[in-house]
Formats: C-alpha cells, sequence, structure tokens
C-alpha cells in the first residue's frame, strides 16, 4: 500500500493512519530530510526483526537509529550527557544529523548496539516530525537495503520493489541521495564518524 502525505502540511489522517499501523508491528518506508527510510515502532520486536530481515542483518550488529519529534527524547533513551554536548545536539537539530549515545535503560535490549549506545535522529521534516509525534515516542529508522541511494528517491519505485516486504510506503516527494552526518558523542569531543549531509557548525 502507498499513501500520498503532503510534505509541509502532513494531512492528520493519514498521519494517524500511519502510526495505528506502527502500533499495531506495521512496517513503513517514510521519508525523511535526507533519505527515505525503514521503520517501525521501537516497542515492537517482531517489526524490528522484520527490518533486519529485509536488510540481511542481525539485530545486535544493525546500525539503527531513532527518530524523534524532538529533544525531550533524549534524556529518556541516552544516559544523561554534559551540558556542552546537550547544547551542542541542540544546535544541530532539526537536521540531518545522527547522533550516537550512551543507551538509557528504556531502551529496548533488540535495539541496543554491543557497545551499549543508539542513534538518535530529529529531522528536519514534517512528515517525520508528525508521525513521532502521533506515536507519542520514536519511530525505529535504518536506511533501505543495497548501495544504489539513487534507486530510492521515487517513492513509486521503492513500492514497486518493497511492497511485499512492507505494510505501506508513505510517498512524501521525491527523497534525497545522501545520508545524515553521524555524530560519535561517547566521548569527551563529538567527533563525526560518517559525513553525509549534515555539516558541523
Amino acid at each position: 500500500m502507498i499513501i500520498h502525505i503532503h510534505p509541509q502540511n502532513p494531512q492528520e489522517r493519514l498521519i494517524r493512519q500511519a502510526a495505528e499501523l506502527l502500533r499495531k508491528g506495521g512496517v513503513i518506508i517514510y521519508p525523511t530530510d535526507t533519505v527515505y527510510g525503514l521503520g517501525c515502532d521501537i516497542f515492537q520486536p517482531k517489526a524490528v526483526e522484520r527490518i533486519c530481515r529485509i536488510k540481511g542483518i542481525d539485530p545486535a550488529k544493525a546500525n539503527l537509529s531513532f527518530v524523534c519529534s524532538d529533544l525531550s527524547d533524549l534524556s529518556q533513551y541516552a544516559k544523561a550527557i554534559s551540558t556542552p554536548h546537550y547544547r551542542f545536539i541542540k544546535n544541530h537539530i532539526p537536521g540531518p544529523f545522527t547522533f550516537i549515545l550512551p543507551a538509557s535503560k528504556e531502551v529496548p535490549k533488540i535495539l541496543k548496539s554491543r557497545k551499549d549506545t543508539i542513534g538518535l535522529r530529529v529531522p528536519d521534516h514534517q512528515i517525520t516530525h508528525a508521525l513521532a509525534a502521533e506515536l507519542g515516542h520514536p519511530l525505529l529508522s535504518s536506511s533501505l537495503p543495497g548501495e544504489m541511494v539513487e534507486e530510492y528517491t521515487d517513492p513509486e519505485l521503492i513500492h514497486e520493489k518493497f511492497e511485499k516486504l512492507v505494510d505501506l510506503v508513505i510517498d512524501g516527494g521525491i527523497g534525497g541521495m545522501q545520508y545524515s552526518t553521524i555524530v560519535d558523542m561517547t566521548e569527551e569531543e563529538p567527533v563525526v564518524t560518517r559525513q553525509g549531509m549534515g555539516q558541523l557548525q
């Protein structure tokens, strides 16, 4: 199934429909401020496993991130961070960044990396923001499988390729071709581990 949601003014009815599907354990493909991503409810382990199967990866080794509607989720899903680190993150969101942080006890076990960290994102995209806000907690986010990011800009083509693997594709217009910039915040100084669309200030 594919639904068209306006990227600047997401229709509330359609956002509710997508959030309800996530709560029931559905897997979706949705737009972000970078590329289209695979998503599910972080509290639905079977949906997390489905995403890992689609990607052909072990959940313990997967680089899965949380997409949040704002910074309020930071204190719940990440351990306490220093004031300079908090300010640094605040200065770069919403935007195309994934911040690697020490995971708190609230993070479902299946989603903790071996280093006990999580990736947190607050994308600058109205659909993503509305979805996370309607769900009431973060969505899981993972890039689509494969290296050919060029194939994943057109939601119609994405739907053709993945319609048998996911429950819903949200068409929010043509997607980007650059991934988020990954910033490791587990040390004293932030370290860019993958340079993507986001440029540090």
